[in-house]
């Protein structure tokens, strides 16, 4: 079965809440899908990647990307979401950092911006719990071009930590093509990594 999704004006995390429906309901062959901008772009072919898809990107007329998501003979829709992260196969007692802004508390930024870079240097301490790290609205420029902590993200990644930048934050301040380290990411991600959390701290 074939099947096509116009995902054009859908604010996030819809386009991919638009695919997770449509391979639910009728795990087709072949999924089509049409954004209109380029986290939905990302996000959508990962999604669709992470649930055993091969995943072309067409760029199209009028700023336009057309996903298309084909299943081999070895896809098996419902054992990818098992095995997603964040899926039902994930187990409890994880940690989450929630990282809101680009620097930590009021009162100064040159200090706040210190205490992030710190902060970022100190949670490799709580090894193997450290899960994820959530980056939304401010946060997202820590893993951007010139950010003084891309050296800790990325070891932290490295370790196995995984790193979510929302994409449409990174879309809404103009930096998605300057993102460096960790995966752009949806509403759907970071609410689903919340839910599952064990521990959230946020920042």
């Amino acid at each position: 079965m074939d099947m096509a999704l116009d995902c054009r004006g859908l604010a996030c995390p819809g386009p991919v809440l638009r695919c997770k429906d449509c391979l639910e309901a009728d795990a087709p062959d072949t999924l089509t899908v049409t954004v209109d901008n380029e986290a939905a772009q990302e996000n959508v072919a990962r999604f669709l990647g992470m649930r055993g898809y091969a995943v072309t990107v067409t760029p199209a007329a009028g700023g336009l990307a057309v996903i298309t998501a084909t299943a081999s003979a070895a896809t098996d829709v419902a054992a990818a979401a098992e095995a997603m992260p964040g899926g039902p196969g994930e187990t409890a007692g994880r940690t989450v950092a929630f990282i809101t802004a680009d620097t930590i508390g009021r009162g100064d930024e040159t200090l706040g911006a210190r205490l992030m870079v710190n902060f970022l240097a100190t949670l490799p301490e709580l090894g193997p719990r450290l899960w994820r790290i959530v980056l939304v609205n401010g946060g997202v420029r820590l893993a951007v071009t010139g950010s003084p902590v891309l050296d800790q993200l990325k070891a932290l990644g490295d370790a196995g930590v995984d790193i979510l930048v929302c994409g449409t934050c990174l879309d809404f301040f103009g930096i998605l093509a300057q993102k460096e380290v960790g995966q752009t990411t949806n509403m759907l991600d970071v609410v689903t990594s919340l839910d599952l959390a064990d521990k959230i701290i946020k920042i």
